[in-house]
């Protein structure tokens, strides 16, 4: 099986790091202590892969439950005299049905731009007494920037420092069921939850298309409950390597990659996350940044799509190749936003954009790679089907 070179095995979107230091999360110590080779992503130190290597983690994650540090991420909590209002508030800024969500949900969404394209996508999730919004690290500064500019006074807005930790795989509810009552959680469920005396927020939820949560944790118990949840020989501490080989075979897009400020919703495949009260004739339609462009293209399609690409060799094809419809073509149709090699599949995988017209699932382009056309077919998504308990 064709191994990565650890340097390429980083999300694609990984930000140039112009500041030095980089900030730590709270499970530094502990990345440490297990063996990390440490990198620099989004302006903190991360860990790549553990000693076990990107394929094992990658592998172990997909069959039983893998351990992953994304307290770099994001976590701002808005609140208001009446809920509902901060739910109004945040629907004129992200094209998605907040006021429907029911206490102990949550939804993926976006913000979106005045041309229709993605600030950032993200979670939000309904409390009794609260709304949460998780964010990406590299947008987390520019997004709580853009929140505080357009919510109203009343809606007040809190960054959260608490550490995060995602568990993720088919053995993660077994595993975290020893902690807490967890059980009968569902894909998207949100709950709040005491684990090991601390004060803990449960979301059934990851970016590996695995069951499995994520618990945001104060910072101070972070680093105990991950030597816990290792103890149990079910859980493999996991990089960023395989977290991102992990969610490309999941289909799942990456922000900075797949997704950016001119990308829409519509064209990256992301629609249905616009619930039918925020669609054309729906009860509380439109009203968001972007939306003549983005019902425009839901009601006519996109002019390009977000699709899956299978190299049919064994060579991977990485983030930044041109698409060709012929191998001798000239002009470009469309370009690869994320690839690699998918450990499940045992093979090169990748996503790209591509105009319409060549969307379709067979439709068979050439990628350029290092001066040569590889070839290569658009794959319907997910690479590996999804393992949510939605049940």
């Amino acid at each position: 099986m064709t191994q990565i070179a650890p340097e390429r095995t980083l999300p694609d979107s990984t930000p140039a790091q112009a500041a030095s230091p980089e900030k730590r999360t709270p499970l530094h110590a502990f990345h440490l202590r297990h063996g990390a080779k440490m990198v620099p992503f989004a302006g903190y130190a991360m860990p790549l892969q553990y000693p076990a290597g990107l394929l094992k983690e990658h592998l172990h994650t997909r069959a039983a439950a893998g351990l992953f540090d994304v307290s770099h991420m994001g976590q701002i909590e808005l609140r208001s005299r009446d809920l509902a209002d901060a739910a109004r508030a945040l629907e004129a800024l992200i094209p998605i049905d907040i006021l429907g969500l029911a206490p102990g949900r949550q939804r993926y969404g976006y913000l979106t731009n005045e041309a229709g394209g993605i600030l950032d996508d993200l979670m939000v999730a309904r409390l009794p007494d609260r709304l949460v919004v998780v964010v990406n690290a590299a947008c987390k500064i520019a997004d709580e920037a853009h929140l505080r500019a357009h919510l109203p006074a009343e809606v007040a807005l809190t960054v959260e420092d608490r550490a995060l930790i995602a568990l993720q795989g088919p053995q993660a509810g077994a595993v975290l069921a020893g902690f807490a009552e967890v059980e009968a959680m569902r894909f998207q469920d949100v709950r709040a939850v005491e684990i090991l005396g601390a004060p803990c927020l449960v979301a059934r939820s990851g970016y590996t298309g695995e069951d499995g949560f994520e618990i945001a944790i104060p910072t101070d118990r972070a680093e105990d409950f991950a030597e816990a949840l290792l103890a149990d020989p079910r859980v493999l501490p996991i990089g960023l390597g395989a977290r991102d080989s992990l969610r490309l075979e999941a289909g799942l897009p990456l922000y900075g990659a797949d997704l950016d400020t001119t990308t829409s919703p519509v064209e990256a495949g992301l629609a249905w996350a616009i619930s039918p009260a925020r669609r054309a004739g729906g009860a509380r339609a439109g009203g968001f940044p972007g939306v003549e462009r983005i019902l425009a293209e839901m009601a006519a399609g996109p002019p390009r799509c977000r699709v899956g690409l299978k190299p049919e060799g064994r060579a991977p094809v990485r983030a930044g190749a041109m698409l060709f419809t012929e191998e001798g073509a000239d002009k470009p149709v469309g370009l690869v936003t994320s690839g690699g090699f998918g450990p499940t599949v045992s093979g090169p995988v990748a996503m790209g954009f591509v105009p319409a017209s060549l969307a379709a699932p067979g439709t068979r382009l050439f990628a350029e790679v290092r001066g040569q056309r590889l070839a290569l077919s658009v794959s319907p998504l997910p690479f590996v089907p999804a393992g949510f308990k939605r049940g």
